[in-house]
């Protein structure tokens, strides 16, 4: 397998629970070369669940085809992030000293403030999946774009803040991030997203598609940098750099931002 194979399956492996069979060795340098997947395993994961959703919204109505669809979405992912998010609740919320937030966020027991962060990001997720469904399935290929520019993000704040542990746990793979990998990622993430958000159109041939497509292709990756530069910037604040956790925090913050955008677009539209 060249390198650049290794580097996508190391990405879907790490990222989702596709059934990629590869035998890798996990080393630094693999984790690096692997960031520049991260918005193509978004793409996979959104490609999955817009699908399923078109699927499960013609056979049932919007509610438990919005609840099945979640359940999909988490199980593609098998939690990774939403464990990060906890953890990440856990520790942040506890309002205690840095050293005391980074050991907590390193228990493996999630606490209070992680289950009501869970359950309240899955119920905000859920309403926003079902709003999205009740426009009609002609709209949920949109919702590649939240995946692809969230997993994408990762990467850039892989790059823009420090380690908050050095070169210790999960994140330290990530150590010396280049330049290369970076732009790479943001290629990835801009021909994706150009694809996806030619979807919706090509289906519905009408003119508010087309304006729906045109409007979350320019806006969904601005405002998530935005609201992910917010949240990065408080995340480094409390714990001094940013660890394997806040990455997945991160990551399922921007997805519900992105969802609750378009949800906005389409009922301005």
């Amino acid at each position: 397998m060249t390198k650049w194979g290794q580097a996508a399956a190391a990405a879907f492996q790490f990222l989702s629970r596709f059934p990629v069979k590869a035998n890798l060795d996990y080393s630094p340098a693999l984790f690096l070369q692997s960031v520049k997947f991260y918005p193509a395993v978004g793409a996979a994961i959104g490609l999955v669940v817009w699908v399923g959703a078109a699927g499960l919204a013609y056979l049932l109505p919007p509610l438990p085809a919005a609840a099945l669809t979640l359940i999909l979405w988490v199980w593609l992912t098998g939690g990774l992030h939403m464990d990060g998010w906890m953890d990440t609740a856990d520790g942040i919320l506890s309002y205690r000293s840095r050293e005391k937030m980074l050991d907590i966020m390193k228990d493996s027991r999630v606490g209070a403030m992680g289950v009501l962060a869970c359950v309240l990001l899955l119920m905000l997720k859920l309403s926003l999946i079902y709003s999205l469904l009740h426009q009609g399935p002609n709209y949920s290929g949109l919702l590649l774009l939240p995946l692809i520019w969230s997993r994408w993000f990762m990467v850039h704040a892989m790059a823009s803040w420090p380690m908050a542990r050095g070169k210790d746990g999960l994140a330290g793979n990530f150590h010396g991030l280049g330049k290369g990998q970076q732009w790479a990622a943001l290629l990835m993430a801009v021909v994706l997203s150009g694809a996806a958000a030619s979807i919706a159109p090509s289906i519905a041939m009408d003119s508010r598609s087309v304006l729906a497509a045109l409007l979350g292709f320019l806006i969904v990756p601005v405002a998530l940098w935005c609201a992910g530069v917010w949240l990065g910037r408080r995340l480094n604040a409390a714990l001094g750099g940013l660890t394997g956790d806040t990455y997945g925090a991160l990551n399922e913050f921007l997805e519900a931002v992105g969802l609750l955008l378009l949800v906005l677009l389409f009922n301005q539209i």
